[in-house]
Order: C-alpha cells, then structure tokens, then sequence
C-alpha cells in the first residue's frame, strides 16, 4: 500500500480526532424526516459490518412500486476538511484483502457510529422512488432522514430463501411482513435488471475467487456466486445512482460522475467476437455485445468467466470525471445507463461522501461546497487511488492463492488456459479456483483449452504459482 501511496495506518490527527467523537450524528432539522418505523433492513455479505444501505418498500394499492433507499449519512460527523476527512481523501476507499481490511474510515466509524446498524437509530439521505408495474421510473425525490435498521441480512442466507432453498433467517422472522418486503424488492429488482438488458446492460461472470479462514489458517479458495439478493442490492444501488446523478443535474450543479466510456478497443472486441462466430457492428453497441455474451454464457458457462474478463479489459477501466449538466452525459457503457455516479457506499468510498455533500448543499439551498476546479482534481485522484487500491487486492489475492497451495506443490490439477499473451500462458485451475502460470514446452495453447498440469512452484510474498502441463484433460 505504500509503495503504491496509499496510507495503511490512520495518523495521530485522526486518531486524536476520533477520540472526540463520542456517539452517532444527530441534528434536530425540521426538514429530516422520522422514517425509524418503516421496516427498513440491510442485505451485505455475512462478514460486512460498514452497513452503508438499507432498502424498504412503502405499500401502495395501484400497482406501482415505492421503493426507498437510505444511505448512511457520513457527512453529519465526518465534516470537509478535517483530519478524518482528509486521510479519507488521501485512500479514497477501502481496501478489502484476505488478510486485513484497511478501512478508509476508522472503524468506530465505519461499524459502528455512521454505520447503519440494527437497532439504533441514524441520520441518512433517502432516495425516494416510485416505479411502474412493469419496472419503469415514474419520478424520485431526495430528502434527509432519521431511520433504524430492523433486520441485519446476509447475501447468500436471503437469496437462498427467495430461491425456494432455504428458512427465512431468524433476524428477518422477528420483522412483520418482512417475508413480503423481501419479495416484493425481489420482484422489482428483476424487473429492473430485465429492462436494462433489453438496453444493452453487459452480464459478465467475473473470476473472483474469495478466501474463507479457519481461525487464521486459510481454509479455501471459493468462487463467490453473483446471487439472487446480490442482484436485487445492485440494481436498487444503479437505480438509486441514477436518481442521485439527475437530481444534481436539476439542480444546476457540478457533479462528480462514474463513467466508462466506449471501448476505444471496440474492433477487437469484434475480432475476439468472430472467433466465436459472432458478428458484432464495426460501432460500439452495448446491446449487441450483450447479446453475444449471453449466448456465449449459455453455450460454454465453463470458460465464460475468462471470456467476460478479456471483454472486461478491452473495454477498459471504469473512471471519474466531472460533467456539467447537459443533455448528452457520457454515461455508463456496461451499464447501459446515461446518468451514473457512486452515491450509495460512503462508509468505503471517498466519492459518495462528495456526492452526498453536494445533495445536501441543494437540499439546503447553499453554494456547492466544492468549485469545479476542486471536483476536476478530485476526480482525477479517486481515478488514480482506485487503481492503486484494486492492485493491491489483487496482489493479495494472489499471496492467498500461493498460500493455500504451497503445501499441494507436486500434485496434479485440471484447469482451463485463462490466457496467452507476449508474458505468457495462463492456465485457471478448478479446484481451488486459481490461476497461474505454465511453464515447461513450446507448445502453443489456445485460451479455452482444457489441461491437466503438476504444481512446481509458489512464491508467496510475490504471489507466484507455476505450473506445467502433463496432457490434455
């Protein structure tokens, strides 16, 4: 982290800042709403204790869907420029490796005093939207409240649930009508999701392998499933990212906006298409390259994964970049949606902090707290730290990677070629999913080949796994 500057420690001012702070924000504003009695809960990974969200549905006779997101309110104990904000400023988000998080906020904040816990009550900006049967955005509103966590949920506990393949979890039995709640967000979620595939949305099944420990001993190497719950929070967090990124536009306001472009690279996403027989428009057009993605998910599922992260890299990494309001926003190419920013994580991410002090500042009717020339700066830094952060996580994930499996050199694995290119081949293994490097002949090997290799080596520290074939699979 420090070679890629990045501040792994929080400095004495934080510290001595931190100590100051003695219970969550509370402010007696007649314009804050008191939503504590709604059935609000939160959906997260088991291990998440930053609670940045929570969802609920207001129940309505005609048809439509009323949906409410709530984003934790940061910014009420977290000010501009003071010594917390500024070492945020410094990292930009949280930095999540297997073997420690390093939080962008000091944890009494981040789990606990700004965090949306259950059973106490918090200030948040609420998003406010209402949406057709059919899943289509009627209007949105904006507006400070004071709301309560009811339910604590997991990602896979509630999608296993909404599947049919397991018990309602025992925090969400003790909420009335939760069981309806998580349905009814269910079926929005699936509409929404529907409607921005049919606009182009990419669907990619990204290789993210995550460690699992037993006490502090990795255990295993496991392939996170991009769940039924993990999807209903997604598109709520597009939905709402949205309607945050309108509302400033409205406004007349400056804002700091996610964008990825379209692929500069395009006719190489062409060429990798024709390979697999497919014919994409020599312009970019998301809903044609959706539609190859798709059929190629359900044709071959087995190397998808190292297809949608070649078309991933091709595509190029997201940025942020600071738009004026106008007519024509460059938008979210992968996304398929034309008014994008990150407003729904700002216990982890110093954009959604900048995005919520600008909300508040219209809400308010003041000046921005922010001019132009600081957002262009700001824009171009959290563009920079987030590369430097993502590195690091995936330097780390390697280390895992050569760790668990150090004491496995000399056996044999079956894996698929991820990748060849002027570094090399690249063979991901199956079991545990991990990618390496293969050595040994000259062979030439096509990316999507099926091998049986040996383990020879691991360098943990570097995050080196070698491999060499031994025959076709």
């Amino acid at each position: 982290m420090i070679v890629r500057g990045l501040e792994p420690e929080f400095p004495p001012a934080v510290l001595k800042q931190l100590s100051q702070i003695e219970g969550p924000a509370t402010e007696q504003e007649p314009a804050i709403q008191d939503l504590r009695n709604l059935p609000w809960c939160s959906i997260d990974n088991d291990d998440s204790r930053d609670l940045d969200q929570l969802t609920v549905m207001r129940i309505h006779q005609e048809g439509d869907y009323y949906l409410l997101v709530a984003i934790a309110d940061v910014d009420a104990l977290i000010k501009k420029g003071t010594p917390i904000d500024e070492h945020a400023f410094i990292n930009t988000r949280s930095v999540y490796t297997s073997a420690r998080i390093f939080p962008m906020l000091p944890l009494k904040l981040s789990t606990n005093l700004s965090s949306l816990n259950p059973g106490e009550d918090r200030l948040a900006m609420v998003c406010e939207m209402q949406f057709s049967g059919a899943g289509l955005l009627k209007k949105s509103a904006m507006y400070r409240a004071l709301v309560r966590n009811h339910a604590q949920l997991a990602y896979d506990a509630t999608s296993d649930w909404l599947e049919g393949h397991g018990e309602l979890s025992e925090a969400a039995k003790t909420v009335p009508h939760l069981d309806w709640q998580l349905k009814t967000q269910d079926a929005l979620a699936q509409k929404l999701r529907v409607l921005r595939h049919e606009s182009g949305s990419l669907e990619f099944d990204i290789f993210q392998p995550r460690a699992n420990f037993i006490n502090d001993a990795i255990s295993e190497i496991k392939q996170q499933p991009h769940n039924r719950a993990r999807q209903l929070i997604e598109e709520f967090m597009i939905a709402t990212n949205g309607c945050t990124s309108r509302f400033l536009a409205k406004a007349g306001v400056y804002s700091m906006r996610r964008v990825v472009r379209s692929p500069e690279r395009w006719l190489r996403i062409v060429k990798v298409a024709l390979e697999h027989g497919y014919a994409l428009p020599n312009e970019p057009d998301a809903k044609a390259l959706e539609e190859f993605l798709a059929k190629q998910h359900q044709a071959d599922p087995m190397r998808f994964p190292d297809l949608s992260l070649l078309i991933v890299k091709l595509m190029g990494s997201g940025e942020y970049i600071v738009e004026k309001p106008s007519n024509h926003p460059i938008g979210h190419f992968g996304l398929a949606v034309s008014d994008y920013m990150h407003s729904t994580a700002p216990n982890r991410r110093y954009p959604d902090i900048i995005t919520m002090r600008l909300i508040k500042a219209v809400l308010a009717d003041e000046a921005p707290p922010y001019s132009i020339a600081e957002l262009k700066a700001l824009a171009l830094h959290c563009t920079l730290q987030e590369d430097a952060a993502k590195k690091v996580e995936r330097q780390l994930r390697k280390s895992e990677a050569a760790l668990l499996l150090r004491p496995r050199i000399g056996q044999y694995f079956n894996g698929i070629i991820s990748g060849v290119n002027e570094k090399g081949t690249w063979i991901r293994i199956f079991d545990p999913p991990v990618e390496g490097r293969l050595l040994g002949d000259s062979q030439e090997y096509l990316v999507g080949q099926l091998l049986r290799v040996k383990l020879i080596f691991t360098h943990v520290g570097r995050g080196f796994i070698d491999f060499v074939p031994t025959h076709v699979a």
